[in-house]
């Protein structure tokens, strides 16, 4: 099986125009983000997918490998499902490009999976540290069954705690593995009804019958989404380089 790690790197950002080019402590955050997903030990190859000539030139300039990418794509799938055609591979990992933190442990996790369940989508959860986050609908919560596959994801708590028992809530993580065969039917398929009342995308694989494993991780995430988030991920890693 010959595994294909991709970043997508969309330029344009309501919230933060360029963000994979923003500097962390001197350096582009997609190389970041690269550097990190290239200690991967069972990662095959490492590309961005991007829509922008600078950001791939950036990515080239550190000896990264890119693909350009149509800039009219929807979701970070709909890319993926592109490279797929660019990029020979068996099955695709796709990671947040605004995740500098982002653990190649993870990554690997996701891989060890795929081999273990060959035919399903692999995607990854948490559980929730911060109480605040289990009603707040912008943190996607998972359960699992007792295999560990996806039962259901919801922006509301679930399981909802009628029998006031002590329970771990899950947090979803946007990291995803598609096999190539899943991800091209995937984004051939169109929306499904929870998926749109939800507004999670995955949802449509549910929906249509595919399984999707999840592993379990500690990671928390640390995203940017905006300037100011920069700065806490400065802060972090000051702090790692002390330790």
């Amino acid at each position: 099986m010959k595994v294909i790690g991709v970043i997508p790197a969309r330029y344009g950002s309501t919230r933060f125009p360029g963000k994979p080019l923003a500097l962390i402590n001197g350096k582009p955050m997609i190389q970041r983000v690269y550097e990190q997903v290239a200690e991967s030990r069972l990662l095959d190859e490492v590309v961005v997918a991007t829509d922008h000539e600078k950001i791939k030139e950036t990515v080239e300039s550190f000896g990264g490998n890119a693909v350009m990418t149509r800039t009219d794509h929807e979701t970070g799938s709909d890319r993926i499902a592109e490279v797929t055609n660019k990029v020979k591979g068996d099955f695709y990992v796709n990671i947040q490009g605004d995740e500098p933190l982002i653990p190649s442990e993870l990554v690997d996790a996701l891989v060890e999976a795929a081999k273990e369940a060959p035919d399903a989508v692999v995607t990854a959860k948490t559980p929730i540290e911060n109480i605040d986050d289990v009603s707040d609908p912008n943190v996607v919560k998972v359960v699992t069954n007792n295999q560990g596959f996806a039962l259901y994801f919801s922006r509301s708590a679930i399981p909802f705690n009628r029998a006031n028992k002590e329970t771990t809530y899950y947090k979803h993580l946007g990291i995803y593995g598609y096999p190539k065969a899943v991800i091209n039917e995937f984004v051939q398929l169109p929306p499904s009804n929870l998926e749109e009342v939800e507004v999670l995308e995955q949802h449509r694989l549910l929906d249509n019958g595919y399984p999707i494993k999840v592993v379990e991780t500690s990671y928390q995430v640390v995203g940017v989404d905006t300037p100011e988030d920069i700065e806490k991920v400065e802060k972090i890693l000051g702090g790692l380089q002390h330790v």
